[in-house]
């Protein structure tokens, strides 16, 4: 019970130091909010521009539409002709396409993209209306033509998709290693972890305390994110297994805190922390994928990209939140970040001391 007790008191007062640090929330929850509302309100799509359309084979009525459309239904649609079927339904999927129109007899099949709402609205809607059209002309017998609809596999992101799990893996990352590290050296440098030390409170407490309170924040700042990308301005869509970020969220705190506890338990000075967590976080979150996608990055960016954890974290929560994978998509994730993390542990129980004598 006195352990309990000990623990519940550690993370109620490490949880009030928290919010009453004007510096640590600012850092840890609105400075990583102002840039997904930046980035995502800059690289937005809300206008309807016109959609690229492939069509494979022969499709008389798309062929007809067009030409007689009189020049209006170019204004709004561009139409390119490909033999490839399976070349054109990976353009689509690649978000450099917006639709594949195809004509099986009196079938009109369309292949879109639910990754822009926008577009895929937009192109459905005009195959409707070129497939009434064309029952109206064959008017005096039943419906000749008819408009079929099927989504492609999707890979590709509009801004809000990818910014919300990005900027959320790089904010999580920043809170775990500077916190841990910080801390650590504070703690240590101050004599507090002496004191803990000789106190009654297990030691298992305070640094369970410490792990407790950052996994709670770090579900904060989850709730947070969600909640302003899911506004209308934004209206993100979650997809599939999206609660799946919440043991993703976890494992990732978990090993950035490992990574912090690792640079607090070797460095002597806050500013050295604090330079050594510089290094790690800033070509993290560059080469983990969360400024940009690592789709378009180069071979050797994408590889290197491997060797750290945010990668994991980013790509993990990107396939449950955007692109609508199921819960088992994360697992290979979760394990990476979980191995980093008890890795991470055993480095800084070497490297850990009480003092600095």
């Amino acid at each position: 019970m006195t352990g309990l007790h000990s623990f519940r008191s550690l993370c109620r007062a490490m949880a009030l130091g928290f919010a009453r640090d004007r510096g640590a929330l600012f850092f840890t929850i609105l400075f990583p909010l102002m840039f997904l509302v930046l980035f995502a309100g800059l690289f937005a799509d809300q206008g309807t521009s016109k959609v690229k359309v492939i069509q494979v084979g022969p499709a008389a009525i798309l062929d007809g539409a067009v030409a007689g459309g009189g020049g209006e239904l170019a204004r709004v649609m561009e139409v390119t002709r490909s033999s490839d079927r399976a070349g054109a339904l990976d353009e689509v999927a690649k978000g450099d396409a917006d639709a594949v129109v195809e004509q099986r007899g009196g079938e009109l099949v369309v292949h879109y993209s639910a990754a822009d709402s926008v577009k895929s609205g937009t192109v459905r809607g005009l195959m409707n209306s070129i497939v009434q059209e064309a029952n109206i002309a064959a008017s005096g017998r039943p419906a000749a033509y008819r408009l079929t609809v099927a989504q492609v596999e999707d890979d590709s992101l509009t801004a809000i998709q990818f910014f919300t799990p990005g900027l959320l893996g790089w904010a999580l990352a920043s809170a775990g290693v500077f916190g841990a590290a910080q801390t650590l050296v504070t703690w240590r440098t101050k004599g507090i972890l002496r004191r803990l030390r000789l106190s009654p409170a297990p030691v298992s407490a305070v640094f369970g305390a410490r792990v407790t309170v950052s996994v709670g924040i770090a579900i904060v700042q989850l709730a947070l994110f969600l909640l302003v990308a899911r506004l209308p301005f934004f209206d993100l869509q979650l997809r599939g297994a999206w609660w799946m970020c919440v043991p993703m969220v976890v494992a990732g705190v978990l090993a950035f805190l490992a990574i912090g506890t690792v640079i607090g338990a070797w460095a002597k000075t806050q500013e050295a922390a604090q330079t050594v967590g510089q290094l790690v976080v800033l070509p993290m979150a560059f080469l983990g994928g969360s400024f940009f996608p690592l789709d378009v990055a180069p071979t050797w960016m994408r590889t290197v990209s491997h060797l750290f954890p945010l990668r994991y974290l980013n790509e993990g929560m990107l396939d449950v939140m955007a692109r609508g994978q199921g819960p088992a998509s994360a697992l290979p994730e979760i394990g990476v970040l979980l191995a980093i993390a008890l890795g991470g542990t055993f480095i800084a129980l070497r490297l850990f001391r009480w003092d600095d004598a």
